[in-house]
């Protein structure tokens, strides 16, 4: 019975600890995407570097707790297809936007469309890729060791 006990305090402790883990990197991506821009990202290399850093932060909050290099594996493969996909529909949207660029309303749609394909294939996708890389890697190291 005191083992139960003791058990379900150490999930309890594990779970608070993770909570806390994640607060705090949620706040440290808030303040370096902060940072960034008020630095500035247009041809501004520390602030791209902030943003890099905040993303690369933002998929370490949410992979920490992750113990299997399958998960890794996906995330690094999402990330890479995705990167060509977003390189895609950032093209596509910005061709779009010049044949469109006589109606208003969709050229604007247009415009913010292949933007954020642009920001998701530069600022997200090579973060990813790194994160679930570099967990795929410790996990293997872990596995032969492990042997």
């Amino acid at each position: 019975m005191n083992e139960v006990k003791q058990t379900r305090s150490i999930d309890t402790l594990m779970t608070k600890r993770s909570r806390k883990i994640t607060f705090i990197l949620a706040v440290l991506v808030v303040v370096l995407i902060i940072g960034a821009i008020i630095v500035g990202v247009n041809d501004n290399v520390p602030g791209i570097i902030l943003g890099y850093i905040a993303a690369t932060l933002l998929f370490i909050a949410l992979t920490y707790t992750w113990r299997e290099m399958k998960k890794f594996l996906i995330l690094t493969g999402a990330s890479l297809v995705g990167f060509f996909v977003f390189v895609f529909l950032h093209n596509a949207f910005y061709g779009l936007g010049i044949i469109t660029s006589d109606i208003s309303i969709v050229s604007h749609f247009m415009e913010v469309s292949h933007v954020a394909f642009f920001c998701l294939a530069i600022f997200i996708c090579p973060p990813s890729f790194v994160v679930g890389a570099v967990g795929s890697i410790v996990f293997a190291v872990r596995k032969l060791r492990g042997r």
